[in-house]
């Protein structure tokens, strides 16, 4: 078989639980369901630090925070990194970024805390290896919004972004031609904007009145509703991104030879354990379990799912694995390919964290790290609160069993131990790794020590 194409639609703050595959009953997403049916559904695709810079610098590197340095939103990506393009490229495969990137510090200092503006990430590695860019950092403009192309210049889409970014995917894909291809398509919604949302056509498909799940307290449900019928409106109008883009592979007849992943950097609380629904950052599932779906025709069984716990580091070197692609040793994450085919999920936990209450700075307050395996979530907070949640009797998680004398509480926390251990993680007060930034927000340093000029070259003997 020839290399395979690789597309990866990466919504922004999509979390699981408001699909119908994972229970929501108050919308349909036929697209996603229907990718599910003819691929493996991934029922614990975890992120790891639910912000969103951490985990797409997780998901491009397939590395920690703890080394990739980013900790916070808006922090500028080290040239040395070596990126999922860089593997992909390295084998022959055309690669692209389009939409969100948030890799990068952009309008930084920001004009303002609502970014209106063109948002520019220079050529070069700070675009980690994607050569087709039609991206920008960070802005919520979802109607006629901007994208950068090959220099400063900027353009803007025309309509709605998840079928503006849609029509840049398909410009690259017919470019392709015969040649393989990597293609990310990183639409901004879920996630909030000051401006409009969504087109009024999705709204008409929602309910008149919205319910809230179990673990919305009383003080929340005015707000919750009112975020949640925005939210919906816009996974709607993903679904009907997917939906274009199964049916450009069809209609190219690319789909028996293309992968396809749908997946998302991380939830959002929607008001649930009475946090603001619009934030994440929480150890709850609400803000770090995302879907996770893989179709790969002819290698992965239709209809089938697979319960491995799937952190946001082992996309990249899964990815890898199925398409053919050698791993890079600088990769930390681990291929999940073994079990996406059939294998028996291992008992392996994801390691949890949050660094600092604000997104964008380095504030004390919130600080905590976790675990999550199949059944159980874990964390302890700098603050001195543990919690511990039954995820099979408590899926909403509202009751917590930590201090209750569960045996499971103390095993839970050696791997808790462990992960720190394994990547020299400290639990300690977030304004603590401020310097670990220069006074242009590039990575300087990580847990391991000192790190040579943020805009090295990377090691390419890595790449083997």
């Amino acid at each position: 078989m020839s290399q395979p194409n690789v597309v990866v639609l990466f919504p922004d703050q999509l979390r699981a639980l408001s699909l119908p595959l994972f229970g929501e009953t108050q919308i349909e997403t036929p697209n996603i369901d229907r990718l599910a049916s003819e691929g493996t559904l991934l029922t614990q695709a975890i992120s790891n630090c639910p912000v969103c810079t951490p985990a797409r610098a997780m998901l491009v590197t397939g590395r920690y925070p703890q080394t990739t340095g980013h900790l916070i939103n808006t922090t500028r990506t080290r040239h040395s990194e070596i990126s999922i393009a860089d593997a992909f490229a390295h084998q022959g495969y055309k690669t692209a970024w389009v939409g969100k990137w948030h890799l990068h510090t952009g309008l930084w200092p920001a004009l303002d805390r609502m970014p209106q503006h063109p948002d520019w990430v220079p050529e070069g590695r700070d675009r980690l290896g994607f050569q087709y860019w039609r991206a920008y950092n960070q802005h919520m403009v979802y109607f006629d919004g901007f994208v950068h192309k090959d220099d400063w210049n900027y353009e803007r889409w025309d309509g709605y972004e998840t079928d503006g970014l849609m029509n840049y995917g398909i410009e690259f894909m017919d470019a392709a031609g015969d040649d393989p291809f990597l293609l990310f398509l990183s639409p901004h919604p879920p996630h909030y904007t000051p401006f409009e949302f969504a087109p009024k056509k999705f709204y008409e498909m929602l309910p008149d009145e919205l319910e809230m799940p179990g673990n919305v307290p009383a003080s929340m449900q005015v707000a919750g509703k009112d975020m949640y019928r925005h939210y919906l409106a816009m996974v709607l109008a993903v679904d009907e991104m997917l939906g274009h883009l199964l049916d450009y592979l069809d209609r190219t007849g690319r789909a028996d030879n293309t992968i396809v992943l749908f997946a998302s950097d991380h939830g959002t609380q929607g008001g649930s354990q009475g946090v603001n629904p619009w934030s994440k950052k929480n150890p709850y599932d609400a803000s770090i379990h995302v879907p996770g779906i893989v179709r790969y025709p002819g290698v992965l069984q239709a209809g089938s799912r697979t319960d491995a716990v799937t952190s946001m580091v082992d996309w990249f070197p899964t990815l890898c694995d199925l398409a053919g692609v050698p791993i890079p040793r600088s990769v930390e994450g681990v291929s999940r390919a073994a079990q996406l085919q059939g294998a028996d999920s291992d008992s392996d936990s994801a390691f949890l964290m949050n660094f600092s209450k604000w997104f964008d700075w380095f504030q004390d307050g919130a600080e905590w790290r976790g675990v999550r395996t199949q059944q159980y979530t874990y964390a302890e907070w700098l603050n001195g609160k543990v919690e511990l949640y039954d995820l099979l009797e408590d899926p909403l998680q509202m009751t917590n069993l930590a201090g209750s004398g569960n045996v499971v509480e103390a095993r839970l926390q050696e791997e808790l131990r462990l992960h720190q251990k394994q990547r020299q993680d400290e639990l300690v007060a977030c304004t603590a790794w401020k310097h670990w930034l220069d006074d242009q927000r590039r990575v300087v340093r990580n847990s391991f020590g000192e790190l040579s000029h943020p805009e090295s070259e990377p090691d390419w003997s890595l790449l083997h």
